[in-house]
C-alpha cells in the first residue's frame, strides 16, 4: 500500500484542474469560488441558497485515472466554518453518480480520514442500491456543501492524500 498525494496546497499551486459546478446548472442561485490564499492553502468559499430550485455549491477536480485499491483512507488537512460538507470521488469523469462520505468541521485546522469502503453511491442526494466504492479507480474529487439551508461557507485545505 503506497501513500498518494493527490494535492499538496502552496502559493504556486496550479489550480486550473479544479472547476466550480454550482446549483446554477439547475438554475439555482448558489455561488463559490476557488482560490490560494497567502499562506497557501486553497479556499473554497461562497453563498448557497435555496432559491429557485437551489442549494448546492461544489469544487471538483479532475485528474488522470488511477487505481488507490489498496489504500485505505483519504486524508484531508483542512479548516472548516463548523459546516457539514461531502468529500466525493468518481470512478470515471463520465459516472452520472458520486461516491460520498459526509464530514463536519470545526473552526481549528483538522485531519479528515475517509474510510474509501465507506463511500456509498449517491445522485442528486439519492442514495443507489449499487456496491461502495472500492478504489479501482479514480479520476475526480469533489467537496460539495448542500445543507438544505441558505448560508455562506468558507472551506481551506492544505493536502489531500490517500493512504
Amino acid at each position: 500500500m503506497n501513500p498518494v498525494l493527490l494535492f499538496d496546497f502552496s502559493e504556486k499551486s496550479n489550480i486550473d484542474n479544479w472547476n466550480i459546478v454550482d446549483d446554477g446548472v439547475m438554475g439555482g442561485l448558489s455561488s463559490s469560488e476557488f482560490s490560494i490564499d497567502g499562506n497557501g492553502n486553497a479556499v473554497f468559499s461562497g453563498s448557497v441558497t435555496t432559491e429557485n430550485n437551489g442549494g448546492f455549491c461544489s469544487v471538483k477536480y479532475y485528474l488522470k485515472p488511477i487505481s488507490i485499491k489498496e489504500n485505505k483512507f483519504f486524508y484531508i488537512r483542512l479548516k472548516g466554518d463548523g459546516k457539514k460538507y461531502q468529500f466525493r470521488a468518481k470512478s470515471k469523469r463520465g459516472d452520472y453518480y458520486s461516491y460520498i462520505y459526509e464530514f463536519q468541521t470545526t473552526t481549528d485546522w483538522q485531519r479528515i480520514e475517509i474510510p474509501i469502503s465507506e463511500m456509498y453511491a449517491s445522485f442528486r442526494g439519492r442514495t443507489l442500491d449499487i456496491p461502495n466504492y472500492d478504489g479501482a479507480s479514480l479520476a475526480e474529487i469533489a467537496f460539495l456543501i448542500s445543507n438544505k439551508r441558505n448560508e455562506n461557507f468558507k472551506l481551506l485545505i492544505d493536502k489531500i492524500e490517500v493512504i
